[in-house]
């Protein structure tokens, strides 16, 4: 059993309205490699904040296009 305590990534992300929106990113970040949960935080029409959880540090790049495949943008990345 891996020690390793879990990685907590926070981004702002625009363009998200609805349930759907929600959705589409959550299954995008999900995907990644090492993603444990995603929990998004609507702000419909405005800058929505994710969370997401990972086993492994994420890079900006790979949140961004994941994110991008979505349809949405990253405007915002702390770690």
């Amino acid at each position: 059993m891996s020690t390793t305590s879990p990685t907590t990534t926070t981004v702002s992300v625009s363009g998200m309205t609805c349930g759907h929106c929600v959705s589409a990113v959550s299954e995008e970040l999900e995907a990644l490699a090492g993603v444990e949960a995603v929990d998004i935080e609507l702000n419909a029409g405005g800058v929505s904040t994710v969370t997401i959880t990972s086993s492994n540090d994420l890079s900006p790049s790979e949140i961004g296009e994941a994110v991008a495949e979505a349809g949405y943008l990253v405007v915002a990345n702390e770690a």
